[in-house]
């Protein structure tokens, strides 16, 4: 297995601003060139921690990433940018992933048809964010190409900038402001940016979350019903914010309630399999 982290202000200087320093850890299993697989080429996982725009989360990157690799998946960890800098420095870099990917396809492994973007909380905001914006204006000034991703897993995401349901924190740590504007409210609200070109989705969220009320992957579930695009949603009946893997790596001691959200790892793998 390849591991290594690429800084990616390094590769794109114009992602260096502010002092930014966003890394890129990839995880890439071998093939197998004795099992006649010297070829194969391997679908990808992106994926985003959460952290609330104000740091990114060690259990939801490696103990994450460490469950798919063992099926054949490319995993690549993002640790973007958070406060004090500000959108759109988290974008471009998704894009600046994005672009690795499809300039090293051939090295890594990479079917470039079968790229998922993973995020968690904040993460799953970014996730969700690149998935409707990867060709925003902010982001074609500096990758004029940017690629959009294949499919999208939202886990216990923040989604809405509306205040009754939204974790405002977030916001103000992505934004650096303290009060959104009503049109800021609807810029950055992932629900409304929805269409029939978003990609397939898969969701998950706790109802005891009072974190991030289940209510944003709600309203991005019936977003993407309206737009007819394929989706999955899966809502616990219980467990709190930032479960990530739902087992001792990542957290204390879980009653068997909590860990029956473990599932939504298998559900997930299951779902790209098809999806994919």
């Amino acid at each position: 297995m390849r591991c290594e982290t690429i800084h990616l202000a390094e590769r794109f200087p114009a992602l260096s601003q502010n002092g930014c320093d966003p890394k890129l850890t990839l995880y890439l299993p071998d093939n197998m060139s004795e099992m006649g697989r010297g070829d194969k080429k391997h679908p990808c996982l992106l994926i985003c921690p959460g952290g609330g725009y104000a740091n990114v989360s060690q259990r939801e990157g490696e103990p994450i990433g460490l469950h798919f690799l063992p099926q054949g998946y490319n995993v690549l960890i993002l640790r973007y940018s958070v406060a004090p800098n500000c959108f759109p420095a988290q974008l471009r870099e998704v894009a600046a992933a994005m672009e690795l990917i499809y300039e090293n396809a051939e090295k890594w492994h990479c079917d470039t048809d079968k790229i998922a973007i993973m995020g968690f909380s904040a993460g799953g905001h970014l996730a969700a964010h690149y998935s409707n914006a990867y060709n925003w204006p902010e982001v074609r000034e500096v990758f004029p190409e940017s690629k959009p991703v294949n499919a999208s897993i939202l886990c216990y995401p923040v989604i809405t900038a509306d205040p009754k349901h939204a974790h405002l924190g977030s916001f103000r740590n992505l934004l650096g402001k303290e009060e959104l504007t009503e049109e800021e409210q609807l810029r950055f609200s992932c629900d409304k940016m929805v269409s029939r070109q978003t990609p397939p989705t898969f969701l998950w969220h706790t109802r005891q979350d009072t974190s991030v009320p289940v209510m944003n992957t709600l309203l991005y579930g019936q977003a993407l019903a309206e737009n007819d695009v394929p989706f999955a949603i899966h809502i616990y009946p219980e467990g709190w914010h930032g479960l990530a893997t739902v087992d001792h790596i990542t957290n204390g001691e879980l009653s068997p309630a909590i860990m029956h959200a473990k599932e939504w790892l298998d559900a997930a793998s299951k779902w790209l399999s098809f999806t994919f």
